[in-house]
């Protein structure tokens, strides 16, 4: 076993590697994802404030998501094995909280709102990008991780 193939089955620090990966690409997400949301046509420093707060809370909901999965679902030989069943857990919990806040936040509070860009997934209602965003993000950080597809255990 190589030292590189070691630290990828180190645990502490798959779960940095995930925090770090996350925050990034929730980042770039936030920031690619803005024209969908009626805030594109307000001041520079509001959106900015907005991709920050956004970023954080995603950041957020990724370490706990992380941590519930694991607390529940993990092993003690995460990140090795067990990564299958953690990821589709991150996953239904991520969509599942977004699904929950952007109604929340959207039809009940009027926190924000859409553009008419923005894709709906019909019955939910919505937005296609922040469900992707809870899809792919875990995913790709997840990847980063523990250096494969999650959803392939050993």
């Amino acid at each position: 076993m190589t030292s590189a193939s070691t630290n990828l089955q180190d645990w502490p620090g798959a779960l940095r590697r995930y925090i770090f990966a996350s925050a990034v690409l929730h980042l770039v997400w936030e920031i690619v994802q803005l024209p969908l949301y009626s805030i594109w046509t307000e001041a520079i420093s509001k959106r900015a404030f907005a991709v920050a707060h956004c970023t954080l809370g995603d950041l957020m909901i990724a370490g706990l998501t992380l941590l519930i999965a694991l607390a529940y679902w993990g092993t003690s030989k995460w990140p090795r094995s067990g990564t299958r069943v953690v990821w589709l857990v991150l996953l239904v919990l991520g969509a599942g909280y977004t699904v929950f806040s952007e109604w929340l936040n959207v039809s009940v509070r009027g926190s924000w709102s859409y553009a008419p860009s923005m894709p709906v997934i019909p019955i939910l209602g919505t937005g296609l990008a922040p469900f992707l965003q809870w899809i792919v993000v875990p995913s790709a950080a997840l990847w980063i991780a523990i250096g494969r597809g999650p959803w392939r255990d050993h």
